[in-house]
């Protein structure tokens, strides 16, 4: 019952994931042309958002298949870091695009032209309908399911993709309603600005944070200091080095480190080493190495 209450799980969420990817492709699509019709800057740069953001998460269900292939003689750790690739790829995507935007929205905010806000509206209303119900759709895959779920990390992401898009209409539903009551076309280039600094900021953020767990970057989740201090206070260890946290894709988190004990007898060692193992989950840690070395001093009258 456990493995088929699973097994639905991942195929709801999977279910979800591509609905929610048709979706934002067929809009994007339907909104560039929209933003041409209405003469919207803050329309096409929303348009460029939800397109990259569909395009984000056909990459995601694509590497998601890669990353679950098993380790190979070439990959030893497995596919999983395929991820960081598209993570990159896509935030520097996004940063070249919002320069683009930022551009395009100040122009259009110093020399407004007139938009048509009742088609703005409608747009607006469009967006909130279609990326809210993928968003229900991807959620409520995932309260039926498991919450400790490999697929969580994709999932969360594109449901966070999808609010980000829900608020971006939200703007431009107010914009257009401010427009369509007063005629201050100004406000639209004043979206535009703003939607492309929101994805500015945060193409950024992601760039930042894949690049940390590239360069190997201890992950934000571990705190190495208080594992080391803990590490120290296990009974029969004398020293601890070559500590090192680092992770595979910001979930699957690898650690090693070299224990110095005073114990000699097999059962001794195998209690810290037991002791270390406890530890190195409580820290989120999922693959740990561990070397043990006894203490050469107390070894003096024993074949160590």
């Amino acid at each position: 019952m456990e493995h088929q209450h699973h097994h639905h799980h991942h195929h709801s969420d999977k279910s979800g994931i591509s609905l929610a990817f048709w979706l934002n492709l067929l809009f994007s699509i339907i909104e560039i042309i929209g933003g041409f019709l209405t003469n919207s800057t803050a329309i096409i740069a929303d348009a460029f958002h939800d397109f990259t953001d569909a395009v984000a998460i056909g990459v995601a269900v694509l590497l998601e298949k890669l990353s679950g292939k098993k380790r190979t003689s070439k990959f030893s750790y497995g596919y999983k870091r395929f991820s960081l690739l598209s993570a990159l790829g896509m935030s520097l995507f996004l940063l070249i695009g919002a320069i683009f935007m930022c551009m395009g929205a100040y122009r259009s905010f110093t020399n407004p032209e007139p938009v048509n806000s009742t088609g703005m509206l409608w747009l607006a209303a469009l967006g909130i309908g279609i990326n809210g119900f993928a968003f229900l759709r991807i959620r409520n895959g995932h309260h039926h399911g498991h919450h400790h779920h490999s697929h969580s990390h994709n999932s969360k992401a594109i449901m966070l993709h999808l609010l980000e898009d829900v608020l971006g209409w939200v703007a431009v539903l107010i914009g257009a309603a401010v427009i369509y009551f007063t005629g201050w076309y100004w406000i639209d280039g004043l979206l535009a600005l703003a939607i492309a600094v929101f994805i500015g900021y945060n193409a950024t953020r992601n760039f930042i944070g894949t690049m940390k767990i590239l360069l190997q970057s201890v992950p934000e989740n571990v705190n190495i200091e208080k594992l080391s201090s803990e590490l120290h206070h296990i009974d029969g260890v004398q020293n601890i080095h070559d500590l090192h946290v680092w992770s595979i894709d910001g979930n699957y988190n690898i650690g090693s480190l070299h224990a110095v004990v005073n114990i000699i007898d097999g059962k001794g060692k195998n209690d810290v080493l037991s002791s270390i193992l406890q530890l190195m989950e409580k820290y989120k840690i999922q693959h740990p190495t561990i070397q043990i070395e006894t203490n050469a001093t107390n070894c003096k009258f024993l074949t160590c």
